[in-house]
């Protein structure tokens, strides 16, 4: 019995054949991102001699309710096999190996990087405590079902993904309004630049512009995140408008800052609001677009549309802390990490304090000992070193530094830290820029705290120096294997 074309010709989103293309390869990218990032940081940190290890969190009953592929056995055999198959799958998709194949293939596999990628952000503690973690996941689960070439992108999952795209933008202007008078007084920018978790080469530049120009980018911040996302569900080409906007403010925190792959999923998943005649008449009216299928197969329209209100369903928690008086930062409303709650930078840190870690060859007790600073690949250190790009990689220790000399309480994988540095542990030693004792354990290490900003335009050419930078006191004193010095 052959059905009516009309039964699923509603639901076939043929003029966004290039947007699936973007959104499909572009989530695939950053999860080859987050694997290959896994594979080298992840058993220095939650390994079997980690800072935070895993088989410790799987003793608890909440850790043995997620779900994820560690839950009976945890080895960094495993965990090297599991990131290393996500990578190869995602790199797969990347390179449209995958997308001529059946829909019933492509989308299997893809839900394969997307489960695989969640057990080890369900066993990653406070190192996958990030927003961004969680945005990946959900992006992988939607943008699975756009469905390979055999089939027109189903357009209930564009939408889908555009709500996405909405919360977390109007989500992070909300957050952002209610949380902190800067972001209200259009002074926010004033110290972000600066304070900002991981500065970049152009943090500095951005830092000393004018502080009009300062009040325009948080004013325009403002219109991008709270009055732009509406425009996402207009008929085009207003939604392009929309998603070009966005896309355009997500690429100055690019060029900006280091937030590991936060703003390129926005800008891949924005293109979900642009569609194939818009590129067409970006290219100067050259035919563009018609990537695969026109219709979408009965069996397959049945799938897509049971999805959509799986996600519909799962929509109602995350819609009401949008507009909530005490709204959710990055929250999860379900173990499998399916439409969350998005925000950012709720509170603007007006100084920002960076923990410098020392050891000593010496015996610390002397007051002519002499301390080395340990170098980290991505946070503040030398005073005279250009920051790095780093971005959309996520170098999970430094972050977790930042939030340390906020005062952080969750940190008992720092004490761990520096246990592991007066062993000169080697896998811990790779996580840094650079160990001074050169693979030798130390006498003695010591954590201190320092205040740091941005040299001025003239301490600069007079010194040479990025950051100016003065002590605070200590934040743990000198101790060793042997005991407290």
């Amino acid at each position: 019995m052959e059905f009516p074309a009309w039964l699923t010709a509603w639901l076939a989103g043929d003029d966004y054949t290039i947007a699936r293309e973007i959104l499909e390869r572009g989530v695939a990218a950053l999860y080859l991102v987050a694997f290959v990032s896994a594979v080298n940081q992840f058993p220095a940190l939650l390994g079997d001699n980690g800072l935070l290890p895993v088989r410790r969190f799987l003793r608890h009953p909440y850790a043995r309710k997620q779900p994820t592929l560690f839950r009976r056995r945890y080895s960094d055999r495993l965990l090297r096999t599991v990131a290393w198959t996500g990578a190869v799958l995602s790199a797969l998709i990347v390179a449209g190996v995958l997308q001529p194949t059946p829909t019933y293939v492509f989308v299997p596999v893809f839900l394969i990087v997307w489960f695989l990628y969640l057990s080890i952000v369900n066993v990653g503690q406070t190192f996958y405590g990030f927003g961004w973690e969680s945005l990946l996941c959900e992006a992988g689960f939607v943008v699975a079902f756009l469905g390979a070439w055999d089939t027109a992108p189903p357009i209930t999952i564009v939408f889908f993904v555009r709500w996405l795209v909405f919360r977390l933008e109007f989500g992070a202007g909300m957050i952002k309004m209610r949380g902190d008078r800067s972001w209200r007084d259009l002074t926010a920018l004033f110290y972000h630049h600066e304070t900002q978790p991981m500065p970049n080469p152009l943090s500095r530049t951005a830092h000393l512009l004018p502080k009009w120009f300062h009040r325009l980018e948080v004013l325009g911040n403002h219109v991008a995140q709270l009055v732009v996302p509406w425009f996402l569900f207009f008929p085009q080409p207003v939604a392009s408008v929309a998603a070009a906007v966005m896309i355009l403010t997500q690429l100055w925190l690019v060029l900006t800052g280091n937030f590991a792959w936060l703003n390129w999923i926005t800008i891949v998943l924005a293109f979900a609001g642009i569609s194939d005649p818009v590129f067409s008449w970006l290219f100067g009216g050259a035919d563009v677009g018609g990537i695969g299928a026109s219709d979408v197969p009965l069996w397959y329209a049945l799938v897509a549309v049971a999805v959509t209100v799986f996600l519909v369903v799962l929509s109602w928690p995350p819609l009401k802390n949008l507009f909530a008086r005490r709204q959710l930062m990055n929250a999860s409303f379900n173990r499998w990490h399916l439409v969350n709650a998005y925000g950012a930078f709720g509170s603007v840190t007006k100084e920002r304090y960076e923990v410098v870690v020392e050891g000593t060859a010496d015996d610390p007790s002397d007051p002519g000992a002499h301390w080395l600073e340990y170098g980290f690949k991505g946070k503040p250190g030398d005073v005279r070193r250009l920051p790095r790009q780093f971005a959309p990689y996520h170098l999970r220790l430094d972050w977790l530094m930042w939030f340390l000399a906020l005062g952080s309480r969750d940190s008992p994988w720092f004490e761990v830290l520096l246990l592991r540095l007066l062993e000169a542990d080697t896998p811990t030693l790779k996580l840094l820029r650079c160990d001074p004792f050169d693979g030798e354990p130390p006498r003695a290490i010591r954590a201190r705290m320092f205040l740091y900003r941005f040299s001025t335009r003239a301490e600069k050419r007079r010194t040479g120096d990025i950051w100016v930078r003065s002590e605070v006191g200590d934040l743990v004193p000198p101790v060793s294997l042997r005991g407290r010095q």
